[in-house]
């Protein structure tokens, strides 16, 4: 049965003290209040795109931005202007957002996933200053970061350079400044990420956080990674495997690790294996906030620890291939379908469940904190596409200062939670349970494309015994884009696998 939490005071919190070298940002906390740029709205939270602004306008040498999604117009202004005085500026995106919004036609915006064209309408409601239902040149030129940014000739590629339709997603949220300062967030640099969104009031952005970490040694492996993407054209898989790699910045330790591997490394060298390694160091308590929680192995591998607590964005938090679920100890078909390996824990946990935010705004927090001593954050989800197919950040980062920033931020999303299964949730798990089979390979979610047998694959929707001779002849296969290479493959049974397979 869900509960609510026991909600914390109004009163605004005393700013904590920051470390010198590693400075945490989040977008709603309660101790700092600020105006925002572009809805002029008064609010509580760290101002992410002055952060960004201000240390883009202290470089004399290089910035370099790798960010799936750009659409804030005075970060592009900030980088138009520190080009135009000589600094050499380069930008990676990832190539599903690496068009300007204004460009768009009438004919692709209604043929837009209908996620994809909210995105879009919020963008037009940020360009259309004067409110006209019209873009004019001059709106264009003022808020289409893309379109600032190409007008200033500043150089960008997207995950398409490697001459590819596109890795699996260019999921980087990082830039480099002066080769000696590093910014990592886990939000796009978009208004619904950043703010909030356009059109609604209350909003106040997906609950994201900012590291600003001085370091040359850190900004150097954060080059390399860059280098690999701009340089040698390479993205995703198509990476060397590189171990993790650990810093000292002063009072603070931290190991960091770049995603993807391929299926040939061993889960336990990938990132999502040196996640369940730190969890797996805990010894009083683990504290998750997370926008999606999907990695099988990685739920398993925390299932003997005592004193968790764990928010999941409400969107996916009870989706059936949820580790949200396995920790409450329930499990939910796709239509009768399980997911493979699943596994419910025995001793249900009653600290799972959802945080009650704005309408519209997200959970899109990656972060895991354990004994109130370390941070695991970055732009990486805990997913087995973030960990095999994505171009990921991932920080260990132990030191207790930093800790206290994000414990206050977990501690303040707990304390207006919904917590345990939710009736309704309940209810359809009792009506699954007479309805569908006991799992089976059979109906399994998720057929891992790269080990499954013949029969296994040809237990999926749309594959036959010659589709699935030639998907094994194929491998490895490290995302949809080496799927719908396989002779016999095409776009509407993509659709119908997205969900069903993994690599």
């Amino acid at each position: 049965m869900g509960c609510k939490a026991a909600s914390s005071s109004n009163i605004r919190p005393i700013p904590l003290p920051q470390d010198p070298n590693v400075q945490v940002f989040m977008n709603q906390e309660q101790s700092a209040e600020y105006t925002e740029p572009y809805r002029k709205i008064v609010r509580s939270g760290n101002d992410f795109e002055q952060v960004l602004i201000e240390a883009i306008s202290s470089a004399t040498l290089s910035i370099d931005v790798a960010v799936q999604e750009f659409r804030l117009p005075n970060v592009a202004k900030a980088l138009r202007d520190r080009a135009s005085a000589g600094v050499k500026v380069r930008v990676i995106l990832e190539h599903e957002y690496a068009r300007p919004y204004s460009v768009y036609t009438t004919a692709e915006i209604d043929k837009l996933p209908e996620r994809e064209q909210a995105r879009y309408q919020e963008a037009r409601s940020l360009i259309d200053l004067n409110k006209d239902g019209e873009l004019s040149e001059e709106e264009i030129r003022d808020r289409d970061a893309l379109v600032i940014l190409d007008q200033a000739k500043i150089a960008r590629i997207d995950d398409r350079a490697d001459g590819s339709r596109g890795s699996g997603l260019m999921h980087h949220k990082f830039m480099i400044v002066d080769g000696k300062t590093t910014i990592v967030t886990s939000a796009n640099w978009t208004l619904s990420d950043v703010f909030g969104d356009f059109a609604r009031s209350t909003s106040r952005g997906n609950a994201n956080n900012l590291l600003k970490i001085n370091s040359a040694e850190l900004s150097q492996a954060f080059t390399e990674e860059f280098e690999l993407m701009w340089r040698d054209r390479k993205f995703g898989v198509k990476k060397p495997v590189r171990p993790v790699q650990q810093f000292k910045i002063g009072e603070t330790l931290i190991d960091l690790h770049f995603s993807p591997n391929s299926a040939s490394v061993p889960w336990e060298q990938t990132s999502n294996g040196l996640i369940a390694k730190t969890l797996q160091q805990s010894t009083q308590s683990i504290d998750l906030a997370l926008f999606v929680f999907s990695d099988q192995d990685l739920v398993n591998a925390i299932e003997s620890r005592t004193n968790i607590r764990a928010l999941i964005e409400p969107t996916f938090a009870y989706r059936s291939y949820s580790e949200a679920l396995d920790m409450l100890g329930v499990a939910l078909s796709d239509n009768c379908k399980w997911e493979l390996n699943n596994r419910p824990w025995q001793n249900p946990l009653k600290t799972v469940g959802v945080p009650q935010l704005p309408p519209g705004d997200l959970l899109h927090h990656k972060f895991g904190i354990v004994d109130r001593q370390t941070v695991i954050t970055g732009s990486h989800n805990w997913t087995n596409s973030a960990n095999r197919n994505n171009d990921e950040t991932l920080l260990i980062i132990r030191n207790p200062t930093v800790a206290a920033h994000f414990q206050r931020e977990f501690d303040r999303l707990y304390a207006n939670s919904i917590l345990g299964v939710p009736p309704a949730i309940q209810r359809k798990v009792e009506a699954q349970q007479k309805q569908c089979p006991p799992p089976t390979i059979k109906t399994a979610i998720k057929v891992n494309l790269n080990t499954a047998t013949q029969a296994e694959l040809e237990a999926l929707p749309g594959v036959g015994a010659g589709l699935a001779k030639r998907i094994i002849q194929a491998r490895p296969i490290n995302s949809l884009e080496d799927l719908d290479r396989v002779p016999g493959v095409g776009k509407k049974l993509i659709e119908r696998l997205r969900d069903r397979v993994t690599w």
